[in-house]
C-alpha cells in the first residue's frame, strides 16, 4: 500500500511545488521586486529554499525515521514564520496581487501534505515519538536503504537548481544591482 503514496509524494507533490516556486518567481520578475521591495525579500526567499532544501535532501538521501520526521515538522515550522515575515514584508512594500497570493497558499500548504504523506509511510516512527506505539524513537543518522533511483534523485537536484535555486539568485543580483544603480533624473528611463 506504501507505492501509491510514495508515487503521489514523488512525482506529483514534489513537481507542484516546484511550479509553485517557478510561479512565485515569476509574480516577482512582473512586479518588479527590485525596485520595490528589493534584496530584504529575496534574501527571504533564499532562506525559505534553504529551510525546504534540508527536509527535502534528508528525505532524499536518509533512512526516514524519528530524527528524520522531527527535522522536517522543525523545518516546516520556521519555513512558516519565514513565510509570514515574508508577506508582511512584501505587502508593505509592493503590491501582491491575488494571483500570486494563491501560488503563496501552495507553497505553504504543499510541503505540509508533504510531510503528513511522508509521516503515514513511517507512522511506526510517528506513534514510537508520540509514546504511542510499541517501536522506540529511533534517532539515528543512516543513509536510505535501499537508496531512491539515482535518476529520480538526480532529476529532483537538477530540476531544484535550474527551476529554483537559479532564478532566485538571479533575483537577488537583480535587487542588488538595483540597490547600487544611480537614481533616475526625471524623465529618464533605465534600460
Amino acid at each position: 500500500m506504501h507505492e501509491p503514496f510514495e508515487l503521489y509524494l514523488m512525482y506529483f507533490l514534489i513537481p507542484l511545488w516546484v511550479a509553485a516556486g517557478v510561479a512565485d518567481w515569476c509574480c516577482h520578475r512582473a512586479t518588479r521586486i527590485e525596485r520595490t521591495s528589493g534584496a530584504k525579500e529575496s534574501l527571504l526567499h533564499l532562506l525559505m529554499l534553504a529551510e525546504m532544501g534540508v527536509p527535502v535532501l534528508a528525505a532524499l538521501f536518509l533512512r526516514v525515521n524519528a530524527l528524520v520526521l522531527v527535522v522536517m515538522a522543525v523545518a516546516y515550522v520556521v519555513h512558516q514564520a519565514t513565510a509570514m515575515w515574508d508577506v508582511s514584508y512584501a505587502t508593505a512594500h509592493r503590491t501582491v496581487k491575488p494571483f500570486e497570493q494563491h501560488v503563496h497558499s501552495f507553497l505553504e500548504m504543499i510541503p505540509l501534505m508533504a510531510l503528513s504523506v511522508v509521516a503515514l509511510l513511517h507512522w511506526n516512527e510517528v506513534l514510537g515519538l508520540l509514546g504511542a506505539g510499541p517501536a522506540t524513537p529511533d534517532f539515528s543518522v543512516r543513509w536510505k536503504d535501499p537508496p531512491l533511483p539515482w535518476g529520480y534523485v538526480a532529476t529532483v537536484l537538477s530540476v531544484f537548481v535550474v527551476l529554483e535555486l537559479l532564478p532566485y539568485a538571479e533575483e537577488l543580483v537583480r535587487c542588488l544591482r538595483q540597490r547600487r544603480a544611480p537614481p533616475l533624473v526625471a524623465g529618464q528611463r533605465r534600460v
